[in-house]
């Protein structure tokens, strides 16, 4: 019997495993609405990939700077604006784009906030109402916008405890 890793979408993870995340099903894995691409995302992006091996690779190279316009025109956000929620001056965004790359610090943060935008769409209906619920102050995060208070690891998964809240109808 040859013993040959399987690729496993988080979806299917999650249906096995009765709904338990674990290590091997968090992260971008989560990103899976489809064969090579999620909402929003061209079928080429790495945003939409459902494997996390392959995303993982690709943000510790530095994700491509298209990936930093898709998922700007997702999130209606102007280049300042994303860079800043990225950890990025206007000379590194300068410089960035002349490179044609992300850093890996900044892609990880690019990966962050487009997980965040595609449960978003998932629970709150759309990607308009996603966009909406991201930018808008909520009492919540002490009156900042979800997109702002995501804007370390830890205030991530608080912003994605609070959609699960949401989407399970739990009163918080």
């Amino acid at each position: 019997m040859s013993h040959v890793k399987q690729k496993v979408s988080y979806r299917d993870a999650l249906k096995k495993g009765a709904g338990k995340s674990s290590a091997a099903t968090e992260g971008l894995s989560s990103m899976d609405t489809g064969p090579g691409h999620g909402p929003g995302f061209s079928s080429g992006s790495v945003l939409g990939e459902p494997e996390a091996a392959y995303v993982i690779e690709k943000v510790r190279d530095g994700l491509p700077l298209a990936e930093f316009h898709s998922l700007r025109e997702l999130l209606g956000l102007t280049e300042e604006r994303l860079a800043g929620l990225l950890g990025m001056s206007r000379a590194t965004l300068h410089r960035r784009k002349a490179d044609g790359t992300l850093d890996r610090s900044a892609s990880d943060r690019l990966v962050r906030f487009a997980r965040l935008f595609l449960r978003a769409s998932d629970v709150l209906g759309g990607e308009k109402a996603a966009r909406s619920w991201l930018a808008a102050p909520a009492v919540a995060f002490r009156g900042e916008c979800p997109l702002d208070f995501a804007d370390t690891e830890i205030g991530a998964r608080e912003v994605e405890a609070l959609l699960g809240r949401i989407e399970h109808g739990v009163f918080s």
